[in-house]
C-alpha cells in the first residue's frame, strides 16, 4: 500500500509517495488504486500547497487533474455555501470528468463541486449553486452566463486553475477567460495547467499570475513513448474494409477511430453498423445527454468501438483504450500527438494505427519527424499477392 497514515500534531495527514497530503484524501487515492504520484503531481502539489501561483506544462494523461485537485480539496471548507476554488475547462466533456474525479478524491471530505456547462438545462446547475458548492469546474461562457444571471458568485474564490490553457486558447475563449478572472478577487491562487505554451498562454500567466512558479514535464516527449505507432498505407477507396480487417487482426478492448469530420463519422459508424459492429460516434451535432451518455456506455465496454472528430482528442480520460486509429492522417503534428494521447495513459501499452492513404505521404512524413518516435509498417492482406 502507498499510504502510510502520520499521527502526532498533524494525525490528519497522510503520506502518498514523497507527498504530505490530507488523511481523507489519502484513503480515496487508496481506494482508487493510485501507489505513487506520478511525476507533475509530485512537483505540482506542494507548489500549490504552499499557495504559489504555477505555470505548468504537462500533456493529458500525466496525472494532472489530480495535481490541482487534491490541494483544491485540501483547503476547501466541506459544506461550503459559496464557491471557494474555480476550475474553467475548454469543453463540456473535460468539465464532466474533472468533476467527476474531484468527486472520487473528495468523497471521504464530503466535498460537493458541480459542473457548469452548455447545451444542457440552466435548472439542475442552479439547484446545485443554490444548495452550496465548494468547488465549480466549467466552460467559459455558461460560468459567465451564470455570473450574469446572479446564480454564480465568485467572491469567495480562493484558487483558479485554467486547465488545457492552450485548448482554451485555441478555441477562442480568451476574452471570457480573461473577463472570468477579472470577476474573481485580486488576491486569489492562480494556476495555468497547458500541453504546450505558446506566447499567448504565457501572455495570459504573466497578466494573471503573481511571481508564479514555473514547471515542465517532458514537455517533448508526449504519452506516444508508450504507444506502440503502426502505419499502413491503404486507398482511400479501401479504408472502411481495412479497418475491418485491422479488427479482426488485434484483439483490443476498446478501440477509437479517428475522422476529420462529423459527416465522415456518421458514414463510417453507419457502414460498420452495416457489417455487425457494435459502434458509435462522438461529435459536435449530438447533445450533450447523447454525448454523455455514448461516453459512459464506451467507458463501460458496452460499446467497443468509438468514431470521434477531434471533439474527443483532448481532455478525455478513458482508462483502457487499447487502440487508437487515425482513420484520416492528423490535420498537424499536435493532433496527432493529442489523438495518440488517447492510448498508452498513465504509462499502460497502446497501439496506435496511422492510415496513410494515397494523398498523405507528404504530411505523413512531416508527422513522423515531429514524433520522433519509430513507426512500424503493416501490410494488409487486402494488398498481399
Amino acid at each position: 500500500m502507498a499510504l502510510a497514515t502520520e499521527t502526532g500534531p498533524r494525525a490528519r495527514t497522510a503520506r502518498f509517495g514523497d507527498l504530505e497530503i490530507n488523511a481523507d484524501i489519502a484513503r480515496a487515492i487508496d481506494d482508487l488504486g493510485y501507489m505513487t504520484p506520478t511525476p507533475v503531481q509530485q512537483r505540482a502539489i506542494p507548489i500549490l500547497q504552499r499557495g504559489r501561483d504555477l505555470l505548468a506544462q504537462a500533456q493529458t494523461g500525466t496525472g494532472k487533474t489530480a495535481a490541482f485537485a487534491i490541494p483544491i480539496l485540501e483547503r476547501v471548507m466541506p459544506g461550503a455555501k459559496r464557491p471557494q476554488a474555480l476550475v474553467v475547462v475548454p469543453t463540456r466533456e473535460l468539465a464532466v470528468q474533472v468533476t467527476r474525479e474531484f468527486g472520487g478524491l473528495g468523497k471521504y471530505r464530503h466535498s460537493r463541486e458541480v459542473a457548469i456547462y452548455g447545451g444542457v438545462s440552466y435548472s439542475p446547475q442552479d439547484r446545485a449553486l443554490q444548495r452550496g458548492v465548494g468547488v465549480v469546474i466549467g466552460t467559459p461562457g455558461r460560468l459567465l452566463d451564470h455570473i450574469e444571471r446572479g446564480t454564480l458568485d465568485l467572491q469567495a474564490i480562493e484558487i483558479v486553475i485554467l486547465d488545457e490553457g492552450d485548448r482554451l486558447l485555441d478555441m477562442g475563449f480568451a476574452p471570457d477567460v480573461r473577463r472570468l478572472l477579472r470577476r474573481c478577487p485580486k488576491d486569489r491562487q492562480t494556476a495555468l495547467f497547458s500541453a504546450t505554451l505558446p506566447w499567448e498562454v504565457r501572455d495570459l500567466a504573466q497578466q494573471f499570475t503573481r511571481q508564479a512558479e514555473s514547471l515542465a514535464i517532458d514537455p517533448d516527449r508526449q504519452n506516444i513513448e508508450t504507444v506502440e505507432q503502426l502505419y499502413i498505407e491503404v486507398l482511400e477507396k479501401d479504408k472502411v474494409r481495412a479497418l475491418e480487417e485491422l479488427l479482426g487482426r488485434y484483439e483490443f478492448d476498446q478501440v477509437l477511430v479517428f475522422r476529420h469530420t462529423k459527416r465522415g463519422v456518421d458514414n463510417l459508424v453507419r457502414q460498420l453498423k452495416q457489417r455487425g459492429r457494435k459502434v458509435e460516434a462522438l461529435h459536435g451535432d449530438l447533445s450533450q445527454r447523447e454525448r454523455e451518455r455514448t461516453l459512459d456506455a464506451f467507458r463501460r465496454g458496452e460499446i467497443p468501438i468509438l468514431v470521434a472528430t477531434n471533439v474527443a482528442a483532448r481532455g478525455l480520460h478513458i482508462e483502457d483504450i487499447s487502440h487508437v486509429v487515425n482513420y484520416d492522417i492528423p490535420e498537424d503534428p499536435d493532433t496527432f500527438t493529442h489523438r495518440i494521447g488517447r492510448t498508452g495513459r498513465m504509462g499502460r501499452p497502446g497501439v496506435a494505427v496511422t492510415f496513410v492513404g494515397e494523398w498523405d505521404f507528404d504530411r505523413f512524413d512531416e508527422l513522423r519527424e515531429k514524433a520522433g518516435v519509430p513507426f512500424r509498417r503493416e501490410v494488409l492482406e487486402l494488398y498481399a499477392g
